[in-house]
């Protein structure tokens, strides 16, 4: 038995397995029982059938253009598929270790690597950046099995706790809270959006442990304290036992709408819609299961997955869209066309390389085929269901206008209507000239995870300045409200997508901007649903302007927690 001190920020006593979360290496670690082992088995062979193919395409890709040089490569990276000390030594793990796919994975690679660095021949050494490039493209193909990290987690076993190295509010708001019991972070604070998150659902939570990640096995019971911030690792069967006549009273749960879904009014009947983003069509259920209204944005470029973008034929994208809103029907759904930059474009391309400097829109436009391929699909799936097209990366009114001109002069080919077209605003750009846009376009999605990175020069993979990405800046607020603004005057609607969307501690500020639309992680929409109810606008706009007047992000985020404790409390004695 072990204890360890961090910070109580949700109090309460859970116990409980632990489930555990590596971000770092995006690895999810928790034990299966027996009857679970075929099923994590087929979810790897699954994985390496589809990496299979993705490899193939990319050899046959290259070897049909200039780099054909290149394809042999790639032979060496199939073969490893089949190598018994990659994926059969991970299917063996499942196996006798009784865990789950993607830990297994992880701990093969594991092996792996330690016996090509300490290889002699520098040749054979430099072999495991294959072996790498291998292991990733499992571990992504494993985290689409399934459809997300809330049906990772689906089959595990409650009561569990959840360890992590890290753990952001809107990832936190997808999570199944009627298994995890509590959770146990190393990093955070008592005014980390996550922490307000635990106390608004009253689950018991412990932050700023450290390295505790690293140091408990998935499976093993812990005890955790969220008031004195205390975590026993192992606990005796009498500390066990203890612990859990004192566990929380029932908490509130958070659960989606049962049969059809309404749209979620404040508490002073202000009508909030709240729309999913969603990658694949596997996880239109989730729209039903979660309580959306419809799709916000629906990331096209996943249908690039495994396959290049000659492959990605007019009929085949018909074919995808066309399924899509047949599904949701009569829902709405916004289709994002392509957000590709250069180097993923030449990956999925035969062209060579892209231009410089060129993403989203603005790539489309360079390479006019390709967007009028799409654009042509999208329009002839128009006819089954309620579609809008929106354009990522805007940056300037006349690629908005070039974008119109040419879905008009498609359309009258066609002889199809025109469908409603959106710029996502992710660049400072296109917020600072919202009022601009808004008069090209019929509506406008604020993209907070771009307009972040580049309104404050942060790459969020750069662990350098990473922990500068803030979307309670000052300037990002008033970006935000700049944009909400604009686009009122103009009598165009506007929506906001991106993890600011998901995060609890934020949509009252953002209802208080004057924003009354949302797209978001699915799983995140029932917390959403549910505070949404909680707010009243009035008071929403009181917060925005007191918040718009601090001077740094900490200091907003200490108002926004005093703010939203305050509404707790005052909701706990009602």
């Amino acid at each position: 038995m072990e204890r360890l001190s961090g910070i109580g920020v949700s109090p309460g006593t859970a116990t409980g397995r632990a489930v555990v979360l590596t971000l770092a290496t995006e690895v999810i670690r928790y034990p299966v029982t027996a009857a679970h082992v075929p099923r994590e088995q087929a979810a790897l062979d699954q994985a390496r059938e589809q990496a299979r193919h993705q490899l193939h395409e990319i050899r046959g890709q290259l070897a049909s253009g200039p780099a054909r040089d290149m394809a042999p490569l790639f032979d060496a990276q199939l073969l490893m598929l089949d190598d018994p000390l990659l994926v059969g030594h991970a299917r063996d793990l499942i196996a006798s270790q009784g865990i789950n796919a993607a830990w297994a994975l992880n701990l093969a690679y594991e092996d792996v690597r330690r016996v090509f660095s300490e290889m002699q021949d520098e040749y054979l050494r430099e072999r495991q950046t294959d072996v790498a490039d291998v292991a990733g493209r499992l571990q992504m193909n494993l985290r689409h099995y399934g459809g997300g990290m809330r049906h990772l987690l689906k089959d595990v076993d409650a009561p569990a706790i959840l360890v992590a190295d890290e753990l952001s509010a809107s990832m936190a708001a997808q999570l199944d809270w009627t298994k995890i019991r509590g959770f146990a972070i190393d990093e955070g604070s008592r005014t980390y959006h996550t922490a307000i998150l635990a106390r608004s659902l009253k689950v018991p939570a412990v932050v700023g442990l450290h390295n505790l990640a690293s140091r408990v096995t998935a499976g093993t019971p812990l005890v955790i304290d969220g008031a004195s911030g205390e975590v026993i690792i192992a606990p005796t069967p009498e500390v066990m036992a203890e612990a859990e006549r004192f566990a929380a009273a029932p908490r509130r749960r958070v659960v989606a709408p049962a049969g059809p879904v309404e749209p979620v009014v404040t508490a002073d009947g202000v009508p909030i819609r709240l729309d999913a983003n969603i990658e694949l069509v596997e996880e239109l259920p989730f729209l039903d299961e979660f309580g959306a209204e419809g799709i916000g944005l629906y990331r096209s470029e996943f249908l690039l997955s495994g396959r290049t973008l000659a492959a990605a034929t007019e009929d085949v994208q018909f074919d995808a869209y066309r399924r899509l809103l047949e599904q949701v029907a009569p829902r709405r759904v916004t289709v994002r066309t392509f957000d590709l930059d250069e180097r993923q474009f030449a990956r999925a391309s035969d062209r060579g390389r892209a231009r410089p400097g060129l993403r989203g829109l603005r790539l489309g436009l360079a390479h006019p085929e390709v967007l009028q391929t799409q654009i042509r699909a999208l329009l002839r799936a128009s006819a089954y269901g309620s579609l809008r097209i929106m354009f990522p990366f805007v940056t300037a009114v006349e690629e908005m206008r070039q974008a119109r001109g040419i879905v008009r002069t498609l359309a009258a080919e066609l002889g199809v209507p025109l469908v409603p077209l959106g710029a996502l605003v992710e660049v400072p750009a296109a917020a600072i000239a919202s009022d601009l846009l808004a008069r090209e376009a019929d509506f406008l999605t604020i993209g907070t995870n771009d307009l972040i990175q580049y309104t404050l020069a942060v790459d969020r993979t750069d662990d350098r300045v990473s922990d500068r990405y803030e979307p309670l800046h000052p300037a990002m607020l008033r970006l935000i409200r700049h944009v909400a603004r604009a686009a009122r005057r103009h009598h165009v609607p506007v929506s906001l997508c991106g993890e600011m969307a998901a995060d609890p501690a934020c949509i009252g500020l953002l209802i208080g901007f004057g924003l009354t639309e949302f797209s978001m992680t699915a799983s995140a929409i029932p917390l959403a649903r549910q505070l949404v109810r909680g707010l009243d606008t009035g008071e929403a706009r009181r917060v925005a302007r007191q918040a718009l007047s601090l001077a740094t992000a900490e200091e907003v985020e200490q108002f926004l927690f005093d703010a939203l404790a305050a509404s707790i409390e005052e909701s706990g004695r009602g």
